[in-house]
């Protein structure tokens, strides 16, 4: 009776970040095939990832050709931040959670099923994890498989218009912390920078799209750590408030 009543208290907490996800996936979906990408296969990167962000990185690179290293490369950095979650919650589980477990509910960790697993109080067992990323996972593959198939349908001239949809999607992300913030809006235009560079400076030009865009993500967040350091008290600060 403990184990259902955790998972379904788990449940209850990510039913509406599984909502959220749905039109976030929808995008994802709809963009990946209007792009060029067979449905099955949009289907099984949202199957195979939970990493909204991770995800239309790699498409944008899959559609400009890219080999397997780079969209690797770049989906690990990006997503590097979710073993750093990983690693925080490992400390509040039930010594005897086996590895399996832990990969299990580890595939699931995203940055709002890590803050709702956070803020649970006392020891996190394996039963609440379980329930807590069951609707995240089905909710991400329901609003990919709906955008997947509602463009496989749509005409052709209105599928290869809607290629513009993925940058809008990254301005949507990059703009409003850019603008409150200008630390963040200092490290935007430093990686612009760096990625013109690569791109334009004829010594550089066997470095492919992909890796530059690699480069860019590491060179302007080393860049933003070093001129825009943060003390312990500034975390401290933020959770008081």
């Amino acid at each position: 009776m403990s184990w259902k009543k955790e998972f379904v208290r788990g449940v209850k907490d990510g039913f509406p970040i599984g909502l959220g996800y749905v039109p976030v996936s929808f995008t994802f979906g709809f963009i990946a095939v209007s792009g060029g990408l067979p449905v099955w296969v949009a289907c099984l990167i949202s199957l195979t990832n939970l990493t909204s962000a991770g995800q239309f990185a790699g498409t944008n690179l899959i559609l400009a050709g890219a080999g397997y290293m780079e969209v690797a490369l770049t989906t690990f950095v990006i997503n590097i931040r979710y073993m750093l979650m990983s690693l925080s919650l490992t400390q509040r589980l039930e010594e005897h959670t086996g590895i399996l477990k832990r990969m299990g509910f580890g595939f699931g960790i995203t940055d709002e099923t890590f803050v709702m697993a956070s803020l649970k109080p006392g020891v996190l067992k394996a039963s609440y994890m379980f329930g807590l990323i069951l609707l995240p996972i089905a909710g991400w593959n329901l609003g990919t498989v709906l955008g997947a198939c509602i463009s496989s349908v749509l005409p052709v001239a209105l599928q290869n218009a809607m290629g513009i949809a993925l940058y809008g999607m990254f301005i949507a992300l990059i703009v409003p912390a850019a603008r409150d913030s200008a630390p963040v809006f200092a490290i935007v235009i430093i990686s612009v920078l760096i990625n013109c560079v690569l791109k334009y400076v004829p010594v550089f030009s066997f470095i492919s799209s992909g890796f530059r865009i690699i480069l860019s993500t590491v060179l302007g967040a080393g860049a933003g750590a070093l001129l825009f350091p943060k003390d312990e008290t500034d975390y401290v600060e933020k959770e008081e408030q």
